[in-house]
């Protein structure tokens, strides 16, 4: 039996002590807090999570922290698989399922635009290497690869533990419905730009989001309000996200910053450096950020 994943599956953070290293205690600390929070799971070097400023060490030590954390917090872990070379992403695959991880996303490989067939042959040397599920992540924004959606309905078909799909181009919504039709409806797609589409893409079929860890808790509201059946109120909660997301997640290098920024805040890590290149902020986008904050904060007691 195949672990099921659904609902809020934020991306973890990776916190970094003020000199740059990796803050291995922070990270425990964020993961228990996100499980802890009510999160569904949680997802290890998604695009968010800067896995391309670590080194091969780093990932590994990350990977051990967060399994253990997991299993001290009772949760379950995402882990994507990032590598461009298909033997390598599938010897990290084995290596990943060993480790403990519940599930596996792939980012498909986009240096130098791998074809369709390369692509396909990707994604399903992964599946077909381990026994735990399996997600693509679809993130054209980021990779400048575009994937008809055919490719997944395929590899849904072919490889029985290929389940889940991570959307995130735009706009999301319809490539969300043609899975769905293509499908019978039996696709399971979670929402990813940091789930600005979260209630059309759900009223399209999609299970839950994938998007950044800080409020992770307004995402499990609007979540939690939307399959109780509260669609009014989570159309409220998401609303009064959005300003925040528009201010924020201008590119991902300025999310990335002001999600450590709230993480910070909020006391889950301890410091918000960020490793270089980064985000260039200015006094304007702290002074609207602290607006937003402020906002947040009371409604949800940060």
């Amino acid at each position: 039996m195949l672990t099921e994943i659904k609902g809020i599956c934020p991306i973890i953070a990776a916190p970094f002590t003020k000199d740059g290293e990796v803050d291995y205690k922070s990270l425990d600390n964020l993961v228990k807090a996100l499980i802890k929070g009510g999160c569904h799971a949680t997802t290890l070097f998604g695009i968010a999570g800067e896995y391309y400023k670590l080194t091969d060490t780093e990932r590994e030590k990350m990977v051990e922290v967060c399994v253990n954390a997991t299993k001290e917090a009772k949760g379950k872990l995402i882990i994507s698989v990032t590598d461009h070379s298909t033997e390598v992403a599938v010897k990290r695959a084995k290596y990943f399922e060993k480790m403990g991880a519940d599930c596996l996303m792939i980012l498909p490989p986009f240096f130098l635009k791998p074809g369709a067939k390369w692509l396909y042959d990707h994604m399903k040397a992964i599946a077909d290497a381990v026994k735990i599920p399996v997600m693509a992540q679809y993130a054209p924004e980021q990779t400048g690869v575009a994937i008809p959606p055919e490719t997944f309905v395929k590899l849904e078909k072919e490889c029985p533990n290929m389940i889940y799909y991570k959307i995130e181009c735009k706009p999301a919504g319809p490539y969300v419905t043609n899975l769905m039709t293509l499908t019978g409806g039996k696709m399971k797609i979670f929402v990813g730009n940091a789930g600005f589409q979260l209630i059309e893409c759900m009223d399209r079929g999609a299970i839950g989001a994938m998007p950044g860890c800080s409020m992770f808790d307004v995402y499990l509201d609007i979540f939690n309000n939307y399959v109780s059946g509260n669609r009014d109120d989570a159309i409220k909660a998401h609303d009064e996200l959005l300003p925040m997301l528009n201010h924020i997640r201008q590119n991902v290098e300025q999310i990335i910053y002001f999600e450590k920024k709230i993480l910070k805040r909020r006391g889950i890590i301890e410091s918000d450096y960020c490793r270089k290149p980064s985000f260039a902020t200015d006094d304007y986008f702290e002074k609207l950020f602290d607006e937003f904050y402020d906002k947040m904060a009371k409604k949800y007691n940060w």
